[in-house]
């Protein structure tokens, strides 16, 4: 297994990568994960079984599409594939440190400027789509899903352009899939493509959720007059998975990335403990907060809350219950 994914890295880099030695890290309760130690580099690699090839393949082409904004920093994805009996994903490795209160203030501007970024259409739909296609492929696959990741990572200009939200792949948030079908109407789109759906899977693991639809609806009315512009979106953006370079640089991995309203990054980052104060000081000197965000971040949370019901479930169910009734 190491080879062939040591032949995959050789095959996406400018110079030779020689392993001198690798070690288990920490990667989450989802994936395996490893550091590839070489002379003067490494490599942080995921594994998960063969069938969750597709899930590599969506955070690489999420973290590709964030990596071209040139805002908040993210691991570079190399390569992913698969071997007989492993689904891999290869990043850049970050050495990870620790940040201040100027280092989260700093993140929380970046993250803003990844929200404000907006690729230049007519580069991204003409002369620029070579440089826009992600290095990873090869040139087997590329031939392959030319199309499909051509449209890919020019999918901005519905998002940018058109006003469209959602992705132009489906994803997942943890191991739960994501559905990003696009739509022109933000409240729909969360209200059917996120709450509808995590209801819909509560409901078949068990969950007191009889009342869906109303709830649905619920929600598209809360939504109904707060019109966002789409921006993209990390989508899954907790304290697990953010952190700081060693040169004390803010970080952002793991994530669900679609085109959305930017506040589902902000409220998401208030849940399992939030961030410091600095980081919100420095989002909103950048950007600031819409009227209302503070009864909008409980329905944004609502989806995460769901998510978490349904892959571990406990006590996520009567917190779901407690916000639903909040908005009510």
């Amino acid at each position: 297994m190491w080879l062939e994914i040591l032949n995959a890295i050789n095959n996406n880099i400018n110079s030779k990568f020689e392993l001198i030695n690798y070690k288990s890290v920490g990667g989450g309760c989802i994936n395996q994960a490893y550091q590839l130690i070489g002379k003067d580099k490494s490599y942080f690699v995921k594994l998960n079984n063969p069938s969750q090839m597709e899930m590599f393949k969506a955070e690489a082409v999420g973290l590709e599409e964030i990596y071209q904004t040139n805002t908040v920093i993210v691991p570079k994805p190399i390569c992913y594939g698969v071997t007989k009996n492993n689904s891999y994903l290869v990043l850049e490795y970050l050495n990870l440190g620790r940040g201040n209160n100027q280092s989260w203030l700093k993140m929380g501007q970046k993250l803003a400027l990844l929200h404000q970024f907006k690729f230049n259409k007519e580069e991204e739909k003409v002369s620029k789509i070579e440089d826009l296609k992600p290095s990873f492929l090869s040139k087997e696959e590329e031939k392959v899903s030319k199309g499909r990741y051509l449209e890919g990572l020019t999918s901005s200009s519905y998002g940018n352009k058109y006003g469209y939200f959602g992705w132009h792949i489906n994803n997942t948030i943890g191991s739960t899939p994501q559905i990003n079908d696009w739509c022109n109407n933000w409240g729909d789109f969360f209200a059917d493509k996120r709450i509808g759906y995590q209801l819909k899977l509560a409901n078949q693991r068990g969950g007191n959720f009889s009342n869906s639809e109303e709830i649905i609806e619920k929600v598209r009315q809360n939504l109904a007059n707060h019109n966002p512009s789409p921006s993209l979106v990390h989508g899954d953006l907790w304290s697990g998975n953010a952190g700081f370079t060693d040169k004390g640089e803010g970080t952002i991995f793991d994530p669900a990335c679609y085109y959305g309203d930017r506040e589902v990054d902000i409220a998401m980052t208030e849940l399992f403990g939030g961030f410091p104060d600095g980081f919100y000081d420095g989002y909103n000197q950048q950007w600031a907060l819409n009227d209302g965000y503070n009864q909008r971040k409980n329905i944004y949370n609502l989806y995460h809350i769901l998510n978490h019901f349904n892959l571990f479930g406990g006590g996520y169910e009567s917190q779901a219950q407690r916000i639903i009734k909040s908005f009510s």
